[in-house]
């Protein structure tokens, strides 16, 4: 069987393709979440990845959980409630966490249904860009569950709450247009354009030193959660080692000599 998940290397970029277009590419089976850990581990430890670009084969972009299996009470919706929790927290659970190690900007793709713990997914990458076609919905209340995949904490994050509060609770999928209005994609291109907006927006990013990129992202998220007097802490430690890179002293003189600075990560 072919991977679930193809891994493209390109100009600094790393393409992510879920890979089951099947079955609209579900992300809730083991092998999948395996193929996140890896993947993620594998840029990590990548200095030459700057950027990565995640998106789905075939006409959706994630359809989520398998409701097959949900109706079936088989793999991780099988069993106990104590044997549902721990396939939750060892299973799909593992995909939010992993994403959030990710240390280079993530952009999502949105290639068509973003639907469940797919538009999740989505919003656990740092940018959005939707296809014409791509449709988002908090579905979880419409096959009786709740967001158990963390889109509770990272939805609101993405379009505020009152917005999230209506998605979550209607159910209701939202086209790219309306999207687009609330925050959650930053464009909108016709499917044949996806790809293309999605590597420009890359390059925009990869030309830029590869060490900041990570300690920036790394700022980002940390904002999220800490005390602006803990964030300023963490950056003016992230800066001292910023003014000692050798690619600080290559942009300062790029912008002076006005062209485009040549970053090593050094």
């Amino acid at each position: 069987m072919t991977s679930p998940l193809l891994y493209e290397f390109q100009d600094h970029t790393v393409t992510l393709t879920l890979n089951r277009p099947e079955t609209r590419n579900p992300i809730s089976e083991p092998e999948m979440i395996e193929a996140f850990e890896e993947a993620i581990e594998r840029i990590n430890q990548d200095t030459e990845v700057r950027a990565v670009i995640l998106t789905g084969a075939g006409s959706a972009f994630s359809s989520g959980g398998n409701v097959k299996h949900m109706r079936d009470r088989t793999g991780m919706f099988g069993g106990t409630p104590a044997q549902i929790r721990q396939g939750y927290r060892h299973g799909i659970q593992r995909i939010p966490k992993a994403m959030a190690t990710l240390e280079v900007p993530a952009i999502a793709a949105v290639n068509g249904p973003a639907i469940g713990a797919g538009c999740d997914l989505t919003c656990m990458c740092d940018m959005r860009i939707a296809s014409e076609r791509a449709v988002f919905a908090e579905s979880f209340v419409k096959v009786g569950i709740i967001p158990g995949d963390g889109g509770a904490w990272l939805l609101p994050r993405a379009v505020g709450m009152a917005r999230a509060s209506e998605m979550a609770f209607t159910g209701d999928a939202i086209d790219a247009q309306t999207a687009l209005q609330w925050g959650l994609v930053s464009q909108v291109v016709a499917p044949e354009a996806l790809m293309d907006a999605a590597r420009q927006l890359a390059n925009r990013i990869v030309c830029n030193p590869p060490d900041v990129l990570r300690m920036t992202k790394r700022l980002l998220r940390e904002g999220q959660q800490q005390s602006l007097d803990a964030l300023l802490e963490l950056s003016a430690s992230m800066q001292a080692l910023a003014h000692h890179t050798r690619d600080h002293e290559e942009a300062v003189a790029a912008l002076l000599e006005k062209r485009q600075g040549k970053f090593e990560g050094k």
